[in-house]
């Protein structure tokens, strides 16, 4: 090499700025605080994204399933992962009044049972306000006090339930709880939840009027088997009628016998078949 080309190499590693070190927060810039929050930031972004494949995953299991116990067990179990919740259950309302857990992610074998809803003041409010109920402290909220002790043995932190709503009715609620251990709900989770809830009411409908649709094309099957029933047994009563009265009249008197029948014997006679064909169509 050149002196000359020596020296401009030389100029050239002089002027050239130095590398970056994009590893390193003190040259970046970037100080404790603003490392925390784009971690935060970064951990919330997950969540959604773990949600939102949670409704995905949901919705393929609602539309692959037709019964509604395996639907909402479904439910339980997806809200329990995407959430690590300590608890989530989906209660429905009866007829009658009572309140049943159907579904649960902590026991998958509870799917019927009766519960005393004054144990529960949360879900009893969702059900009278008819809508979400979130605490985000359930050892300091007023509305358990009276369930405090049991809340604190059982470790709780924040609750979330969300009410069912069919039409103008509440149908049901889902309960999500934390424990003192895991990740608090934010008002991102509440919303997600309301979203699961609503597509839960309407899954139910969809199962509801699916079975309804089932029900009626069972119950037409059976009419028709039924009238076809009926019609056999017309056909066998009347044949032998014509049987009996051929052995014991002649042709000329069986050519006569309906003319000379009243309007009124022949409706007896009319309503006597019906009763009969009815009963040997009961079988």
């Amino acid at each position: 090499m050149t002196d000359q080309s020596k020296t401009v190499a030389s100029h050239q590693r002089a002027a050239a700025p130095p590398t970056e070190d994009f590893g390193a927060p003190a040259d970046s810039g970037e100080g404790p605080e603003e490392v925390a929050r784009l971690r935060a930031r970064l951990a919330e972004v997950q969540r959604e994204r773990d949600q939102l494949i949670a409704v995905i995953e949901l919705l393929q299991e609602i539309a692959e399933s037709r019964h509604f116990v395996d639907i909402l067990q479904a439910i339980a179990k997806r809200l329990g992962d995407a959430f690590r919740l300590d608890r989530c259950s989906i209660f429905l309302t009866g007829d009658d009044g009572e309140v049943r857990l159907v579904a649960s992610y902590e026991d998958p074998s509870i799917r019927n049972l009766v519960v005393d809803i004054n144990r529960y003041p949360e879900l009893r409010r969702a059900f009278e306000t008819r809508e979400t109920v979130f605490i985000a402290d359930a050892a300091n909220d007023p509305m358990l006090r009276a369930v405090r002790t049991q809340l604190e043995s059982r470790n709780v932190r924040s609750i979330i339930v969300v009410p069912l709503q069919w039409d103008a009715n509440i149908i049901g609620a889902i309960f999500l709880r934390t424990g003192r251990d895991g990740q608090p709900f934010s008002d991102a989770d509440v919303h997600f939840s309301q979203v699961i809830g609503s597509l839960t009411a309407r899954a139910l409908r969809n199962v509801h009027r699916a079975e309804s649709l089932t029900r009626q094309q069972r119950d037409v099957s059976a009419g028709q088997r039924r009238a076809e029933l009926q019609r056999v047994a017309l056909l066998a009563f009347l044949r032998r009628l014509l049987d009996r009265h051929a052995a014991t009249a002649d042709q000329s008197d069986a050519e006569t016998v309906l003319p000379r029948a009243s309007d009124e014997e022949l409706e007896r006679l009319v309503a006597v078949a019906l009763q009969v064909f009815e009963e040997e169509a009961k079988g």
